[in-house]
């Protein structure tokens, strides 16, 4: 028996309908959406350990253990540890779980780590690494005792045959923002955008269009096709010189591109992240200064993690075919179980929450079944330690290509729901709706949850509504009452 063939047992290929082909093409496709995290995360969580609390103002360097680092340095720093959380948690997704689900930290969550939690509420970085680790380490515990499956198998039907497409309209809305389709506008909110005025606009529709033809024409590889093409026609527009540096290649890369050439991108890199973990240790030592605020921090953290990896393995296992017939996903506990070790082990490094991404909705349409999908993700992630300044030379527009055809191929997932019973069709309808509105999957399965068993009890079906539905809509509330709390700054460190 040869090693393909031994892959292709040990993944059940065989039992997927799928090949060795079919999973690494599924893997670059699904690494190559969610590549742009190797540059957002350090961009934001660099932010956290470049606030300075006594003046209020972002730094250009930070003292960490006594030994100052500057901005590139930091930023280095955690490009690095982004890669390993996320390889750490493919491994897991891959081996354990066998599902072609890739995960990294998540969008949202580094946010709030560094915006609301540091900046707003004044906890120091190292604290708020210890809150995400406490986070992880309570998930592994829930996972382990099957509570997490429980809460999940709560959530009512219409919910979860809704989740899909809401995620579909969050990637298109997310995507047609990214490439400039769509703007803003103060009269509107959002409005078309100007083609003609927008070199990131029309290449992108061109980019796009290539994309969908070859789509629809079942061309294997079409997503990764249409990445590839734009952002190297974005590049070769640029170096000749029909649009200025900057527009259509990322910020700095041009410039050291031209004058030194693609491979002087590869030269150092800060691998050396140490600094960030004892800081994490010294943040373990901070949690006795204010255990309120500290257990807030965790709270908010959880809930947000939690409904949004749900919904995440939700709706991204509807497009692939692996959800039962009332909605579950079979041995979710093992894809929970992934990212609650990436959790744990990248607060241990120095980076906020791992979760699944919804960009693994773009492998799976490829045809990735399982977990071989999630290692070549990991691999390609490994490949990217000895480039991570090449990686920057990726335009993030080109890579959100994908989330625009994948979410119209995730609207599919409408068809599921009865629209003609006025239950499903008002929880449906805010689920999938208040997802892209407010840029949160977690507050549109809140709508859901919260509404179905009022609706229920208004059509005098209170039987259909059991007791761990009721609790789970209060929970949300509780969390809406705890975070419009946080955000309002009433709650200080």
């Amino acid at each position: 028996m040869g090693a393909s063939d031994r892959v292709a047992e040990y993944f059940g290929f065989d039992e997927y309908d799928t090949d060795l082909r079919t999973e690494t093409l599924a893997g670059v496709t699904t690494f190559l959406a969610m590549a742009y995290i190797i540059v957002v995360n350090p961009a934001i969580l660099s932010g956290a350990i470049l606030w300075n609390h006594e003046t209020g103002e972002f730094q250009g360097e930070a003292t960490i253990n006594g030994t100052v680092y500057g901005e590139g340095e930091i930023i280095q720093m955690i490009a690095v540890v982004t890669i390993l959380a996320s390889i750490v948690a493919i491994l897991v997704m891959a081996f354990y779980a066998n599902r072609p689900f890739g995960l990294a930290p998540g969008m949202g969550l580094n946010a709030f780590f560094t915006f609301t939690v540091v900046v707003l509420l004044g906890v120091p970085w190292q604290l708020a690494l210890a809150a995400v680790f406490v986070e992880g380490i309570v998930f592994i515990a829930l996972t382990a005792v099957g509570a997490r499956r429980y809460i999940i198998e709560l959530f009512p039907e219409p919910v979860k045959f809704s989740v899909g497409a809401g995620i579909g309209v969050f990637l298109l809305f997310l995507g047609l923002q990214e490439i400039e389709l769509v703007v803003p506008d103060d009269a509107t909110l959002v409005t078309l955008g100007n083609v003609l005025q927008s070199p990131v606009a029309a290449l992108s529709l061109a980019g796009l269009a290539l994309t969908l033809l070859l789509y629809a024409r079942g061309v294997r590889g079409s997503i990764i096709i249409g990445i590839v093409t734009t952002a190297v026609a974005g590049w070769g527009l640029t170096l000749a010189g029909a649009v200025s540096p900057g527009i259509l290649t990322p910020e700095g890369s041009y410039d050291q591109v031209t004058n030194d050439g693609f491979l002087s991108m590869l030269g150092s890199v800060q691998y050396d992240f140490t600094p960030l973990f004892w800081g994490f240790v010294d943040g373990l030592g901070m949690i006795g200064d204010d255990p309120l605020v500290f257990a807030l921090v965790v709270f908010t953290f959880f809930f947000v993690d939690f409904f949004d990896t749900a919904g995440t393995l939700i709706g991204v296992s509807q497009i692939g075919g692996f959800l039962d017939e009332r909605g579950d996903l079979p041995e979710i506990e093992k894809p929970l179980m992934a990212d609650a070790i990436g959790t744990t082990f990248g607060a241990m490094m120095g980076t906020s929450t791992v979760t699944t991404y919804i960009e693994s909705s773009a492998g799976v349409e490829e045809g990735g079944r399982t977990g071989f999908t999630a290692l070549v993700v990991g691999a390609l992630f490994a490949f990217a330690l000895f480039v991570v300044p090449l990686m920057q030379a990726v335009p993030q527009y080109a890579t959100y290509l994908a989330l625009v055809v994948v979410g119209i191929i995730m609207l599919q997932g409408v068809t599921d729901i009865d629209w003609q019973d006025p239950a499903w069709a008002i929880t449906a309808g805010l689920t999938i709706t208040i997802m892209p509105l407010t840029t949160s999957i977690a507050n549109g399965l809140a709508a859901g949850i919260i509404s179905y068993p009022l609706l229920k009890a208004s059509m005098g079906e209170r039987e259909d509504v059991s007791l761990g539905q009721w609790l789970l809509a209060l929970a949300f509330i509780v969390y809406f009452v705890v975070y419009f709390s946080v955000e309002a700054g009433s709650v200080t460190f």
